[in-house]
């Protein structure tokens, strides 16, 4: 196992059933999973452990992604990946607004999600 999978991808998203699926998913694939329900809490979890890719939905209460993603990049380097997960119909310009490193629209294909990952986490 790569010491990639030894970190965990952040998960953060406001929707509970996207939460539990991508989470067993990655963890059938190897993958340790930090979760988390808005920024304000992805932000807790990214002071606990540093992640190697972060999954990001952008509207959520508490703290949204935009917020989170400008509040995480001002934080120490190194940076994860960021991947902008989003029903959006301008997904790729709402991942663009924050620099992300791609973006994936819901719902999506799961073996898309998981060729992301192996891109990103690897």
């Amino acid at each position: 196992m790569s010491s990639a999978r030894r970190l965990p991808i952040l998960l953060v998203d406001d929707d509970e059933s996207i939460l539990t699926t991508v989470e067993l998913l990655l963890a059938e694939e190897g993958y340790a999973v930090a979760v988390a329900a808005n920024g304000q809490e992805a932000l807790r979890r990214v002071a606990a452990q540093r992640p190697c890719l972060i999954l990001l939905d952008m509207k959520m209460p508490v703290m949204d992604g935009w917020a989170f993603a400008a509040a995480y990049r001002e934080l120490p380097e190194p940076h994860a990946p960021i991947i902008v997960m989003t029903a959006a119909h301008d997904a790729q310009q709402r991942a663009s607004e924050i620099s992300a490193d791609d973006v994936i629209a819901k719902p999506f294909d799961v073996n898309q999600l998981l060729d992301l990952v192996r891109k990103y986490a690897a």
